[in-house]
């Protein structure tokens, strides 16, 4: 693969890879005679150079782009309501989500709202809510500038509830992009330790996925080269970042989220929690808790974690040599082993389980999880 070439997939949708293809953004605008988008992003990113000239750019080919990035690191169900109330006075024809998975899922759930406007939770995935989703929705373009959770090619958004905290999924085939421009060149600039945490996030999405047991080769053979993509990218990307390993790790992480259509797993349902109680990014309580997730898998899942090791380069391919590889590799990327590390106390820990039980990603872990599992592995990463 060269890294001085933009490459065309259409698999789950059209995406548009490589450096400088973020550029093409306004003649694609152009093209479907869309003249009045919402961009929606972060504060941080709103900041960036390279995003100011993104807008510059649409201004100067005759775009005008209304810009909002009102929103939390973990998105609650009022940002997407103000976001809605931009789109609706600017009068808005199109939609582009540009950041990493909180400003993505923000713009989805604006996308859905904007032709959808009962209670936004009514259309929980989680409820059988996807059936309330049938009208048309807007234009919708993502550009991701995270290697995290490839939520540019994702067909859901999570939302928190602003008091609860509990995680709504809104999930609907009408909320995939119509097209992704993935450039790498947009994470060059991220710093070290949000390139470590969305690339151990990239990780766990892509691990979780193979072991879910679910039978789908296709997403099984996504999952694999996405981790030995990962194995062979990001302490590059981490610590001397260049285009190669940042696009390797844009790739890997785009895969993720392709094969988390299987489901994720405990993991999953250990970070969430952290993110609602104590705002943690999402990928940094990914990634400390996935050490310990994976070797709770272990038992029963012998041959998967062969393969996951092959995958590594392992000499060893047993779970315990996966299980030290992670803590080796948290350690080489500057992430803690510990949850204490990050904020967490004892006292944390009851109210941790009982979001941890409701969360949605562990029933297709791929061997039960109680709350009274979810207290000893949080004990244990304390």
């Amino acid at each position: 693969m060269a890294f001085d070439k933009i490459y065309q997939y259409n698999f789950p949708t059209l995406i548009r890879f490589g450096a400088g293809s973020s550029n093409e953004l306004g003649d694609y605008l152009k093209k479907n005679r869309l003249k009045r988008p919402l961009i929606v992003t972060d504060p941080t990113v709103a900041q960036l150079d390279f995003f100011k000239k993104i807008v510059a750019n649409l201004q100067a080919a005759g775009i005008t782009a209304e810009v909002f990035h009102n929103i939390h690191k973990n998105p609650v169900k009022s940002d997407v309501y103000k976001g809605t109330e931009v789109y609706d006075a600017a009068l808005c024809d199109a939609i582009v989500g540009i950041g990493g998975g909180a400003a993505l899922d923000v713009a989805r759930a604006i996308v859905l709202r904007a032709e959808h406007r009962e209670d936004l939770f009514k259309y929980d995935d989680l409820v059988g809510g996807d059936i309330y989703i049938t009208n048309d929705v807007p234009h919708f373009i993502t550009i991701p500038t995270t290697a995290g959770t490839g939520s540019e090619v994702g067909r859901s958004a999570i939302i928190a509830d602003d008091e609860t905290h509990q995680k709504k999924i809104l999930f609907s085939p009408k909320l995939l992009a119509r097209i992704v421009f993935a450039d790498p060149l947009l994470t060059m600039d991220i710093p070290p330790a949000i390139t470590a945490a969305t690339g151990m996030d990239a990780l766990t999405h892509n691990l979780e996925a193979y072991l879910v047991n679910i039978e789908h080769p296709m997403c099984d053979g996504i999952a694999l080269q996405a981790i030995a993509l990962i194995r062979n990218s990001i302490e590059k990307a981490v610590h001397h970042p260049d285009v190669e390993s940042k696009s390797k790790m844009l790739i890997a992480s785009l895969m993720g989220a392709v094969a988390f259509q299987k489901g994720l797993g405990v993991v999953h349902s250990l970070a969430h929690p952290l993110s609602a109680l104590l705002d943690t990014h999402h990928g940094l309580a990914n990634a400390v808790n996935l050490p310990y997730g994976m070797r709770f898998n272990i038992e029963g899942q012998e041959q998967k974690f062969k393969k996951i090791a092959e995958a590594l380069e392992l000499n060893d391919t047993s779970g315990n040599a996966v299980v030290n590889y992670l803590f080796e590799l948290n350690t080489a990327i500057n992430i803690p082993h510990r949850l204490s590390a990050i904020g967490v106390t004892e006292a944390h820990i009851e109210p941790l389980s009982g979001l941890a039980i409701a969360d949605f990603a562990h029933p297709n872990n791929p061997k039960p999880v109680s709350k009274e599992a979810f207290r000893q592995l949080y004990q244990e990463a304390l």
